[in-house]
């Protein structure tokens, strides 16, 4: 588990992160997010709402190796946890994602923005 005192650090670096970056990883998956077969998940990732065509579970799985790629970079230059880099990048997907796209809580429920 990560304690909250441990992020605080990395929550003042997020606000350095070029939003570009955060926002390039989702564009791909505008379309896909608005049909509702794709929601964004808590840790950072994408998921799959569903069965969805082998394209788009593809597509998810790119942007999901984009971002895993992104936040071990992230964690390594910044000497913290990648699940805690995937968790400050989740909150500014879901800042930037546009209404209707839904999200994927730890707690396993499903809400929409």
């Amino acid at each position: 588990m990560i304690r909250l005192g441990a992020l605080l650090p990395l929550a003042l670096a997020a606000l350095a992160l070029p939003a570009e970056a955060v926002a390039q990883s989702a564009r791909p998956l505008d379309e896909p997010r608005a049909a509702g077969q794709v929601g964004e998940r808590y840790d950072g990732y994408a998921v799959t709402r569903g069965n969805v065509p082998p394209d788009i579970a593809a597509l998810v799985a790119k942007v999901n190796a984009e971002r895993k790629a992104l936040y071990a970079q992230r964690a390594a230059a910044d000497h913290v946890p990648v699940e805690a880099v995937g968790r400050i990048y989740a909150a500014e997907i879901i800042k930037s994602a546009p209404p209707g796209t839904w999200f994927l809580s730890e707690s396993g429920q499903w809400t929409r923005k």
